[in-house]
């Protein structure tokens, strides 16, 4: 359902506040909705975010778990990453899986995209189905300490349903794949 209503913040004045080659911060000073003033802070980032579900013929899946610096906790994850706008993100999807799992798909569905958290960022996020695998030599970046599960499809999906699986990004794609499973509107064999 699309929204034509114009937008209601007015910016006063903007400063940006923190840059890298990832992400940068700005700080606005603006006039809400209601016309009050106010501050508002946005983290845009530089990449979209890039998220695989691989499955194979026995409809396991593949869960990448590392510590997240961010929340200083442990996370299982689908494969995911970063893609420059300036990139295909079908390519980038290929390059993360294969990256953090050794896998390379034959077929490839676009399920889905989405804002991860849109009240503080503009960080959008493209996910995907492989499918057709064959298992090569893992590519992992240095800063990445990864361990790799296959598992059931199933198990995974009951993994959200109890908590296991906090990221946003893979919560959103793997639900995206259930409803679409249920609704008889993709096939995994």
């Amino acid at each position: 359902m699309q929204h034509d209503q114009a937008n209601p913040w007015k910016i006063i004045d903007a400063a940006e506040v923190y840059d890298n080659k990832w992400i940068s911060l700005t700080h606005y000073n603006v006039l809400n909705p209601s016309g009050g003033k106010g501050i508002y802070g946005k983290v845009h980032f530089k990449n979209y975010a890039i998220g695989v579900i691989a499955v194979d013929e026995e409809q396991n899946t593949y869960l990448v778990g590392q510590f997240r610096f961010t929340i200083n906790q442990y996370s299982w994850e689908i494969p995911e990453g970063g893609c420059p706008f300036d990139e295909d993100p079908l390519e980038a999807a290929k390059r993360e899986l294969l990256e953090e799992t050794g896998l390379k798909a034959a077929q490839w569905t676009l399920l889905g995209s989405s804002y991860l958290s849109n009240s503080v960022t503009d960080e959008k996020a493209i996910y995907y189905l492989a499918t057709q695998l064959s298992q090569h030599a893992a590519e992992p970046e240095e800063t990445e300490q990864l361990i790799v599960n296959k598992m059931p499809l199933q198990k995974v999906f009951t993994m959200i349903e109890t908590g296991e699986i906090t990221d946003a990004l893979a919560i959103l794609a793997l639900q995206n794949l259930q409803i679409k499973l249920l609704q008889n509107k993709i096939q995994l064999s």
